[in-house]
């Protein structure tokens, strides 16, 4: 059964797939389709660990693939107080100097927490706090065209660096822990939020939940392995 507090079921929502698959592009459009201020909206990429502590030319040759490269039990702690009803402050992350900004997000409780990012199913005791489980399963070459575009301009990267990290970090963790962690997952959406059919799916469902229409049918905290 879904948490409750203030009398309202709490459902959280996790959607995991490669870097470049669609997540964000997903988790937009459902933003827009249920209404943000029905869900709290916390991308995992904002719990990078703080690396002030390093020199910026170490911070670049950080593996931030590896499960290690985040903070997970601070997301865990930021997710159970949500369903006990409590605003928290969620960390800002900078990319272009690979550290954690001091100012932080206030995020208020909501019906439903969506929870978004490359590795969010391979930690179980994150896993374990999902009711829905969905993952974005995109072929290879478009998500480096994905990220490629993405860091080239966003992010301040040269394409050199970035084909770098892909080669060195991002596809053979990718191959260890993301792909890996596809078995945990209620659904898979192929292509992201370019899936029109499998969007309205996961849509329809989230807002019959949220209306009280259908049973959660949660699995949280009920996974052997």
């Amino acid at each position: 059964m879904m948490t409750e507090f203030a009398g309202k079921q709490v459902m959280v929502v996790g959607i995991a797939g490669g870097t470049g698959s669609g997540k964000t592009t997903l988790s937009d459009l459902i933003l827009q389709s249920v209404g943000d201020e029905k869900i709290a909206y916390l991308p995992h990429d904002a719990y990078y660990r703080d690396q002030k502590h390093l020199p910026l030319e170490v911070r670049a040759q950080v593996n931030y693939d590896h499960p290690d490269a985040l903070e997970t039990d601070l997301m865990v702690n930021h997710i159970q107080q949500l369903l006990a009803g409590k605003t928290i402050q969620m960390p800002v992350y900078d990319f272009t100097t690979h550290n954690r900004k001091t100012e932080t997000i206030p995020v208020e409780p909501r019906p439903v927490i969506l929870v978004e990012g490359i590795l969010i199913f391979v930690e179980k005791t994150l896993r374990d706090l999902f009711d829905m489980k969905i993952f974005v399963d995109t072929d290879a070459d478009i998500r480096f065209i994905r990220r490629l575009t993405r860091d080239v301009e966003e992010r301040g990267r040269t394409v050199q660096a970035v084909i770098d990290q892909y080669l060195k970090t991002v596809r053979p963790m990718h191959l260890e822990f993301v792909d890996a962690s596809k078995r945990y997952a209620d659904i898979i959406v192929p292509e992201g939020g370019l899936n029109v059919v499998a969007l309205d799916m996961v849509i329809a469902r989230l807002q019959s939940l949220l209306n009280g229409e259908l049973p959660v049918g949660t699995k949280r905290n009920q996974e052997s392995n």
